[in-house]
């Protein structure tokens, strides 16, 4: 039997977060009051590994709900998780969540070019949104998404789970306090061998792109982080060595950026290869970064003048479900809005483009 590398690759990181996942209440304690109810929008891989178990660890949240065109996973769900009948829903029926007072937010785990649909009907039915990244596979999209929450009063957020990892903040926090000089060169690389050729990841209709979209936004939001600034230039460049399962979506891309306040960085994303998984900041007193950077668990790193980063693990998706639910509850902005996610897309797009052209696209 053939081994699908990105099986291989999710259950590793699964494995390491398991191994070292919060224990609930350890971190989070008892809920003040009533937990938010989370509804689950797509029952795949993440969100019955990841999401669903991440839930039972949250201070101010549960899973209240699912959404799935399956009804044998709809079954299976509700046995699981002890749901009731009308918690449970298909893509058609999403509107009648209107009347399930149960179910706070929505997030929505489908493929992401179907994020838009979902996202606007949990708005319809007044309901707050936490989209998987990207959070769309257009600029356009995305801005229909943001306007559709503000419209209904509710809020959005992107599951930027990386933006609450505590070794990616003790980067982020290295380079803001120049702890090891200014940052001046960033590398940051994500990739695998992906299997299946028949999955949606391939299908452009579906997925937008591929490599960029799925593991390339990591690289991005890794720069974005470490400079605290937006890219005002962009150079890429494709290599495919596969034309026939890469009919639709990109293989391998790497790209070059300007930042405003003087970085450049070089980043790769792959479905061609293993062994990207990690990002390194030269500065002109050293270096630091993590490696690997991009794994639900076990991420680690070092420090060029002697210190490891290894901070205690915890589980990314309770703490990202938590923070969210907090900005709900007291009313204050999230970190990982719609309009982040919009402006990802924004500079993917401009990745896209500057292949198209040949050339380097200017965003100043």
């Amino acid at each position: 039997m053939s081994v699908n590398p990105r099986r291989q690759f999710l259950a590793r990181s699964a494995a390491l977060a398991a191994a070292t996942a919060l224990i609930p209440g350890e971190v989070f304690g008892q809920a003040p009051g009533r937990k938010l109810g989370v509804a689950l929008c797509g029952l795949g891989s993440l969100s019955t590994n990841q999401i669903a178990p991440a839930l039972l660890k949250t201070r101010n949240c549960r899973l209240a709900g699912i959404v799935t065109g399956t009804p044998s996973k709809a079954a299976e769900w509700k046995q699981k998780y002890g749901l009731s009948d009308n918690s449970i829903y298909d893509y058609k029926t999403m509107g009648r969540m209107s009347d399930n007072k149960d179910i706070d937010i929505v997030y929505v785990v489908t493929p992401n070019a179907l994020h838009l649909e979902h996202a606007l009907a949990a708005a319809a039915a007044g309901k707050h949104v936490f989209c998987e990244k990207p959070m769309e596979i257009t600029v356009k999209r995305c801005q229909e998404m943001v306007d559709a929450l503000k419209k209904a009063g509710r809020m959005l957020g992107v599951g930027y789970r990386c933006q609450f990892e505590p070794n990616h903040l003790e980067c982020v926090r290295l380079a803001r306090e120049k702890v090891l000089g200014d940052v001046k060169v960033i590398d940051a690389n994500f990739g695998f061998a992906i299997g299946d050729p028949a999955q949606w990841r391939l299908k452009r209709e579906l997925a937008g792109g591929g490599a960029l979209m799925d593991v390339g936004i990591y690289c991005l939001q890794t720069t974005r982080m470490l400079t605290g600034e937006d890219p005002i230039w962009i150079n890429a460049a494709e290599v495919k060595t596969d034309a026939v399962k890469f009919k639709e979506v990109d293989e391998t891309i790497s790209w070059q950026t300007k930042f405003p306040g003087g970085v450049v960085t070089n980043c790769v994303s792959t479905y061609a290869a293993n062994g990207l998984t990690g990002f390194r900041a030269a500065t002109t007193r050293g270096s630091f970064g993590l490696e690997p950077a991009y794994f639900y668990g076990g991420n680690r790193g070092k420090r060029s003048d002697g210190p490891e980063i290894n901070f205690p693990p915890t589980d990314q998706f309770a703490v990202e479900l938590e923070d969210f639910a907090d900005c709900i509850i007291n009313k204050r902005p999230t970190k990982v809005s719609g309009e982040m996610g919009l402006q990802d897309v924004k500079y993917l797009t401009a990745i896209y483009e500057s292949i198209k052209k040949g050339r380097p696209v200017s965003l100043a």
